[in-house]
């Protein structure tokens, strides 16, 4: 009986020790899990948290990413707004901007945009010819001509390119890259992985309400 009490009573050292020792691996730092951009952005809208994800469909780190802040996203209360703004490092990724706002624009973007990450990134599609991007969107079920009518549209095309040049107003070298607030950035390579980038972004959007959404 003693012999067991006192196994129960390491246990339970063990297991204390090992929840301190989880704590402090989460401690998030300035400067090593998030920066803070020099020039702060303005955010769309006042009194809320303002999360935006830099993304780039043919990414994979973006791909890999997708599930935890997918399911990040979800958890959400009301007072955060998310978004996407598609990156195109070079003007010949332009394709792919155009297409994420083409199909927001149809109200197809929460329903494909993983889809489209999964065809370039599972199934070998570059998806980059404006052919095969309609031959592609048109394989959902979405109207071709339909399509192709809103992604040459004027709108569609300087969201394309005004997205290219918020990036670089934010100072975007490398995606995934998540900016809350306008001013305060990580990722999964700035926080070293997946799940502290998600818990740093729990800790900034706590910090935010803080603030008062400052």
């Amino acid at each position: 009986m003693i012999l067991l009490t006192k196994r129960i009573f390491i246990a339970s050292i063990f297991i204390l020790l090992s929840g301190v020792v989880g704590a402090q691996s989460q401690k998030i730092e300035e400067g090593f899990d998030y920066r803070i951009l020099p020039v702060p952005q303005p955010v769309e809208t006042k009194g809320k948290v303002e999360v935006i994800e830099f993304f780039w469909y043919g990414c994979p780190h973006c791909y890999d990413f997708e599930p935890e802040l997918s399911a990040w996203v979800k958890r959400q209360p009301k007072d955060v707004v998310f978004r996407r703004i598609p990156v195109a490092f070079r003007d010949d990724l332009l394709p792919h901007s155009q297409l994420f706002y083409a199909l927001e624009a149809m109200g197809k973007g929460d329903a494909l945009n993983e889809k489209v990450m999964y065809a370039m990134h599972k199934e070998n599609k570059r998806l980059l010819a404006e052919p095969e991007i309609a031959d592609w969107v048109a394989s959902q079920g979405v109207d071709r001509n339909s399509f192709l009518a809103t992604y040459r549209s004027f709108a569609v095309v300087s969201k394309a390119r005004a997205a290219k040049q918020l990036a670089e107003a934010y100072r975007i070298d490398g995606v995934p890259t998540i900016v809350m607030q306008g001013k305060y950035v990580t990722s999964p390579s700035i926080a070293g992985t997946k799940a502290k980038a998600i818990a740093v972004m729990d800790y900034l959007e706590e910090k935010i309400r803080k603030d008062k959404y400052k």
